[in-house]
């Protein structure tokens, strides 16, 4: 079923952030570290603002943090630092992004750990009248037959506001990779609907220095009013869930199956489609209102929390 906003889907997302930092592919084996292990190990180079960094390993059986610091004004929060699954949230003061704001995070899943990574809340950005760039990385590593599930609440838009992210992900042999990307109109109650001047984001998954998948979103105004009816038109929220890798094959597989079961409604508050991909599946969900569009990503992903050790969405959503 079609979302009506292809026209935002579009590869001009690849020019909204640099990839200048970000390697191509990366060769796992016994002595292969991450891809920015080389500037952590380096000891000397300039702690950078707003950049956080965290790694996961296996510990006397149970997944647990072993390395974990962030520099303001991004935090990292670990409530569960060992276990089944570490559970870890990002934040930052203010809640979101003011012009000018890089932040970053990298992130390590070795061999058999299991990560669950979300956010505190949505993250805002904030409105930007100069123009002057923000924008987030995420570059994450899972080994051999790690789990990461990556589930951030929705970035909030405010009008007038600008930022661009870009999001890689280096999976090793049977690495396993849970994927959520999605995005609200801003602040609706305030009479804002998709106002923002330029938002923009790139998602890349390689498998054993292969490119898997590949998804990039930019709305502009410069294209039309993202409010239009041809645009994004009554929706309100727009969201991607990535399911990839063995340890997910089959829960993915069971998302194809409810997807095409479930009733056509005409002019309803979800509009979704679901598609396979190499070893897994991919959700597109749009809705009239971020509620809708949270509650069904729930749903699917429930199931995950036999995973990770209970459910990291009780209080969510």
């Amino acid at each position: 079923m079609s979302l009506g906003v292809s026209d935002a889907l579009s590869e001009r997302g690849v020019h909204a952030a640099s990839t200048s930092e970000l390697p191509d592919a990366v060769s796992f084996n016994s002595h292969t570290s991450s891809p920015f292990s080389s500037k952590r190990s380096e000891g000397r180079a300039p702690v950078r603002s707003g950049h956080a960094s965290l790694e996961v390993q296996i510990i006397a059986g149970e997944s647990a943090v072993t390395s974990s610091y962030a520099t303001n004004p991004l935090k990292l929060l670990t409530p569960r630092a060992r276990g089944q699954s570490v559970w870890a949230y990002t934040s930052s003061f203010g809640g979101g992004l003011v012009a000018g704001d890089q932040t970053s995070l990298d992130l390590r899943v070795g061999p058999g750990a299991r990560c669950f990574l979300g956010t505190q809340s949505s993250t805002r950005i904030y409105r930007n009248p100069a123009a002057i760039p923000s924008g987030h990385q995420t570059r994450a590593m899972l080994e051999a037959g790690s789990l990461l599930v990556f589930a951030p609440d929705p970035v909030q838009s405010f009008a007038g506001s600008t930022y661009s992210q870009r999001q890689a992900f280096y999976l090793g042999p049977e690495g396993n990779l849970v994927l959520l990307d999605w995005f609200t109109s801003g602040r609706v109650a305030r009479g804002e609907r998709w106002g923002c001047s330029h938002l923009a984001s790139r998602n890349e998954v390689f498998v054993n220095g292969r490119v898997m998948f590949l998804d990039a979103l930019l709305l502009s105004p410069a294209d039309g009013e993202l409010g239009a009816n041809h645009r994004l038109g009554r929706f309100n929220c727009i969201s991607t869930l990535l399911l990839l890798g063995p340890c997910v094959r089959h829960r993915a597989t069971q998302l194809l199956e409810q997807v095409k079961g479930e009733p056509i409604e005409r002019c309803g508050e979800l509009v979704f489609s679901a598609s396979p991909v190499a070893d897994g599946s991919v959700l597109r969900i749009a809705g009239v209102s971020v509620e809708a569009v949270g509650q069904m990503i729930r749903r699917f992903l429930a199931p995950f929390s036999e995973l990770l050790g209970d459910d990291p969405w009780s209080r969510k959503w």
